[in-house]
């Protein structure tokens, strides 16, 4: 049984899975991994270093991946579109932001335009501003994200932009939330917090061991790394990652950090270095308990296709 839906014959993939563009962590060794198993591999463009994204396009060799942008990092740094688009990108993915100002610049070079929304109004708006695929993204997703869970969205975004494939995010991590997904109506799943723990995965050695040991139930939302870092984030996204003794002083919007933000900042620099996840980001999402080794990423992408294939083929015979 083949996995074949409007995802797969949009983009020209085997398996319809894509990689999330997670900064940071979505390299070009890890993007090509995924598109070499039959998914599509998106390089996370983060926050906007050229020299990190042109190298990881390079690491990328010759498979072709896609590139992912934090949309409103990307309308301050439009330079880095350029850059991915040079790169002949099979997609690119926009998230969080208007895609309006980007989209004929990617239709014309021949790219697919992928839009990561959050809600029914934003999907809307992103087909009308000439998205070709729509990822709606629960709020299950480790990262940033908006509050709405992953089972009600999907089929909600799949009724207000069809016929445009519908790609659901959020808690996925196997071959049951594949099937699951493309049950809802979705033509495919894309998957992050399954991939920070894979081989090729350049999120710290740390980390990956954390998200191996972890639960979802150790999963938060907040501000304060936002606030540690620097980044302006618009009203609406908060940050998932794994509880530790940072997010546990700091909590919820990190009321009261600016009076000792300097001190906070340079501790949680330490940290970084030192790969200390007591006060270094571990983001993954609600996902976690689904997380048990690290595979290399193929063999992750051709186990949840042949759990989702084994799931779908059995539907019928399901007993509740």
């Amino acid at each position: 049984m083949a996995l074949s839906s409007r995802l797969t014959q949009a983009l020209g993939i085997e398996v319809p899975v894509l990689l999330a563009p997670m900064a940071n962590v979505a390299g070009g060794r890890l993007a090509a991994a995924v598109t070499r198993a039959g998914g599509l591999g998106l390089i996370g463009g983060g926050y906007g270093d050229p020299e990190w994204l042109g190298a990881e396009l390079a690491a990328a060799g010759d498979a072709p991946v896609g590139v992912g942008f934090i949309t409103w990092r990307l309308a301050e740094r439009p330079a880095l579109l350029d850059l991915a688009l040079a790169a002949r990108p099979r997609a690119v993915l926009l998230s969080f932001g208007d895609i309006a100002p980007f989209a004929a610049r990617i239709h014309a070079a021949g790219a697919v335009l992928i839009a990561q929304v959050q809600t029914v109004a934003a999907a809307r708006a992103a087909a009308a501003a000439g998205a070709q695929v729509i990822v709606a993204q629960g709020g299950e997703a480790g990262g940033h994200g908006g509050q709405r869970g992953t089972l009600p969205l999907v089929p909600a975004v799949v009724d207000a932009v069809a016929p445009l494939p519908v790609v659901a995010a959020g808690g996925i991590a196997d071959g049951r939330g594949l099937a699951a997904a493309l049950l809802l109506g979705a033509s495919g799943a894309m998957i992050g917090s399954r991939f920070y723990a894979s081989q090729e995965s350049l999120a710290f050695a740390a980390g990956r061991a954390a998200a191996l040991a972890a639960s979802g139930d150790d999963t938060v939302k907040g501000a304060v790394y936002d606030r540690l870092r620097g980044y302006d984030w618009p009203p609406g996204y908060a940050l998932r990652t794994l509880s530790n003794d940072l997010t546990s002083r700091w909590p919820s919007e990190a009321a009261g950090l600016d009076a000792s933000l300097a001190d906070e900042r340079a501790a949680f620099l330490r940290a970084v270095e030192a790969g200390d996840t007591r006060a270094a980001p571990v983001i993954v999402g609600e996902a976690a308990d689904l997380i048990t080794d690290l595979p290399p990423a193929a063999d992750i992408v051709r186990r949840i296709a042949r759990e989702a294939e084994d799931l779908l083929r059995a539907a019928p015979r399901l007993t509740v």
